[in-house]
């Protein structure tokens, strides 16, 4: 301790210094969830934490690629985190949705190598607490340890995400009814140029996801009620989207 010091600076010192170990501990001992992430070096609002918070998000995508196609044989590996049956397919995908109400559109109108495809939500639904409602902004999913989702992909921050139930159409035909529905604008989840998604990664040093947060893209899929455990997802259907360039509006 400095000499020179009066009494009371000595002891709020000594004092400030108890503070730290105690909230060190204490962050080393906080479970992760949805919205807190352990280790983490920036913290920031949630968004219902500003006053002027319209959970309003406008959003267009383009560069989608197509996760294996429409008749794939029992045994399909429906994520693909090494990119090899990815096709690039034209198309946009528009979100137009709010948070607060668990409403809006999500619609992506797609050429595949069948036809037009046309992919819609219907209704958004919360199938897991974390998704808020069915619609939800600004939180962790995926991975082993973040509270949401399953570690098909790795964790990773999730800007805009949406649950609920929806329909396809082939050539202006129904294709699939009532199936569930989701999206979510990530970061970088695939390599901008492979496509690939490095996942688990053998040598992974930081205690983040393995994601680049420099590129973001979105996620979509349709897939049936129905299961087929040999499939992965283990869903009879699952057809699965995503979208490298994603625009905010």
């Amino acid at each position: 301790m400095p000499t020179g010091l009066s009494w009371n600076l000595r002891m709020r010192i000594r004092l400030l210094a108890v503070v730290l170990v105690f909230s060190s501990a204490a962050m080393a001992d906080q479970q992760p969830d949805p919205r807190r992430q352990p280790g983490g070096l920036i913290t920031m609002f949630a968004p219902e934490q500003h006053d002027l918070y319209d959970g309003h998000y406008v959003l267009s995508a383009n560069r989608i690629y197509m996760v294996g196609g429409l008749n794939d044989p029992a045994g399909w590996d429906h994520i693909d985190n090494e990119a090899r049956t990815v096709k690039p397919v034209s198309g946009t995908v528009d979100i137009d949705v709010n948070d607060l109400t668990n409403t809006g559109r999500f619609e992506a109108r797609l050429k595949i190598p069948e036809g037009d495809l046309v992919l819609a939500i219907e209704k958004f639904n919360e199938f897991s607490s974390c998704q808020n409602g069915g619609i939800v902004g600004f939180l962790h999913e995926h991975g082993t340890d973040s509270g949401c989702g399953d570690n098909n992909w790795p964790k990773t921050f999730v800007y805009l995400a949406g649950w609920g139930f929806g329909h396809a159409t082939l050539n202006g035909k129904p294709l699939y009814q009532n199936y569930e529905m989701h999206f979510m604008v990530t970061q970088g989840i695939r390599d901008r140029k492979t496509l690939r998604v490095n996942y688990p990664m053998a040598d992974k040093k930081q205690p983040a996801g393995e994601v680049n947060p420099a590129t973001q893209q979105v996620d979509f899929y349709i897939r049936s009620p129905e299961q087929n455990p040999k499939n992965r997802p283990s869903r009879e259907v699952f057809l699965h989207f995503f979208g490298m360039e994603v625009t905010w509006k």
